[in-house]
């Protein structure tokens, strides 16, 4: 799909109880059908041939008698005004549809040729589609998508679970010093797999509108601190543990078709690790995260001079104390933190 700010705000826009939805909404009832663009670039006024020159504000009231004859209908990009209505598109030919109706292939070849919204309301078959740019997105009634969205809750659920339980383990073997490429590809690939359940809820909360907002709470709470772990486990094991380099690398991973992301193997490859049963070893930034209290900038002091998660375990008090940002304080509550994690962890592998 298209970049998520760019269509979750279309979504938006026309999510329950908006203006611009209750007009649309109008029209499906009324089975006239409609072509209307939402963007008034520079681009689209090129297409335009004839037709009425209004520039009046947008109600959905007006919208929908408008519709009622057959040329297309030109709001602003804000969907605040009417700027036409009956008027011709005539978008390049040359471009190509997937659609047969002459509404839909004029709408798509409108949104690919401008990049702009365009909203076909089928006359016959009671949809509204929208294009953008490549994008194609059928709306679908409210009852449906907060199905969908209840559904996806109950699915990440079930992710999430998984991924605490590879998360856990991989948190023991850290501390054991028995982690391999297999554990570590693992928990990135349930990482991946969560936020992009979690990006689907995301639109079907976009399409419910202020009817999302439990849906979006629920969601809040399932994947809070999942990203920002994901980043800190990819800091931990590629190749280079800069912060941008780990976010470049999550954002190439986002664009992996499914099936590339059930290949291990490809995940190991992307960290620049070995292969699969090889051994390897934390930097720490994830496991270190965890202890109370730890600044970020002492953390990067810590990886900084140790380099692995073992080296900080089995450091003395005097070489954690000679780390700028730690005192002897800080020092022995670093040691008490990692004695905690290792007790937590083993205790959990027991039960």
């Amino acid at each position: 799909m298209e970049d998520r700010g760019g269509f979750w705000h279309v979504l938006q826009q026309l999510a329950p109880g908006t203006a611009l939805r209750e007009g649309l909404e109008s029209i499906l009832l009324a089975k006239t059908g409609s072509l209307i663009v939402v963007g008034d670039s520079p681009e689209v006024m090129a297409l335009v041939d004839g037709g009425f020159r209004l520039d009046c504000e947008f109600t959905p009231t007006r919208l929908y008698e408008l519709a009622k004859m057959d040329g297309a209908i030109i709001l602003t990009r804000d969907a605040r005004r009417i700027l036409y209505a009956n008027a011709m598109l005539v978008p390049d030919p040359s471009i190509v549809s997937n659609e047969t109706g002459t509404r839909h292939r004029t709408a798509e070849r409108v949104a690919r040729q401008t990049g702009e919204l365009v909203i076909s309301i089928s006359q016959r078959r009671d949809l509204i589609t929208l294009y953008k740019g490549p994008v194609k997105y059928i709306l679908r009634d409210f009852p449906v998508i907060l199905a969908k969205a209840n559904q996806a809750l109950q699915t990440l659920e079930k992710y999430k679970l998984v991924r605490e339980q590879a998360v856990a383990r991989l948190s023991a073997l850290e501390l054991d010093d028995m982690v391999s490429v297999l554990d570590v590809a693992l928990v990135v690939q349930r990482t991946e797999m969560v936020l992009r359940i979690g990006a689907e809820i995301e639109r079907y909360i976009a399409e419910l509108g202020t009817e999302g907002r439990l849906v979006a709470m629920q969601l809040e709470e399932l994947i809070a601190g999942v990203a920002a772990e994901g980043l800190l486990i990819i800091r931990d094991y590629a190749s280079s543990d800069d912060a941008g380099h780990a976010a470049a690398l999550r954002d190439q991973m986002a664009e992996w078709p499914f099936e590339e992301l059930q290949d291990l193997g490809a995940i190991a490859r992307l960290l620049g690790a070995g292969a699969l049963e090889s051994p390897i070893g934390p930097r720490g930034y994830r496991l270190l995260r965890r202890i109370p209290r730890l600044p970020a900038a002492v953390i990067e002091n810590l990886v900084g001079r140790f380099g692995r998660l073992q080296r900080v375990l089995s450091a003395t008090l005097e070489e954690l104390d000679d780390v700028e940002g730690i005192g002897e304080v800080r020092a022995r509550a670093i040691q008490e933190g990692l004695r905690r994690l290792r007790a937590q962890f083993t205790l959990e592998r027991q039960l």
